[in-house]
């Protein structure tokens, strides 16, 4: 199963707000087929409920269980924000939108989870200088 390319990664030097980087993430899955322009609200409403910062520098914003409706693949989005993104007071580097078909998001969470639990994996991951290094370091989640 093939949840993120080559296109869906991406390096920025800048920081951004938590609004523009969730607007990305959704853009990235909408462009992708995965989603409908309605996940974006989706994914505003799950921050309302609970933030998706995980710790180690990674966000990984998704939509709430009632837009199962805009879901229509699963897929992801990542980018490295190099200046940050201020997360509702934490600093997030890497924001992985996430989007998943029948219960398919869980595996990749799982796969996510293990490559952000391991301080050398997010210091090679930090450290890609290309979108096709980050890639590279990420495909891992391709094979859940």
């Amino acid at each position: 199963m093939t949840v993120l390319t080559l296109d869906r990664v991406r390096i920025r030097e800048g920081s951004a707000t938590r609004d523009e980087a969730l607007k990305e993430a959704a853009d990235a899955l909408v462009a992708a087929g995965a989603v409908t322009s309605d996940y974006l609200q989706a994914m505003h409403d799950r921050e309302q409920a609970v933030s998706t910062f995980m710790g180690n520098g990674l966000a990984i914003p998704h939509g709430t269980n009632d837009a199962k409706d805009a879901v229509i693949g699963s897929a992801l989005s990542v980018v490295r924000y190099d200046g940050g993104v201020d997360w509702d007071g934490e600093q997030a580097t890497f924001v992985i939108g996430i989007a998943g078909k029948d219960g398919e998001h869980l595996d990749i969470l799982s796969q996510i989870a293990i490559l952000f639990s391991d301080e050398d994996d997010v210091a090679r991951l930090n450290a890609a200088s290309t979108p096709e290094e980050l890639f590279e370091l990420l495909s891992a989640v391709n094979e859940s």
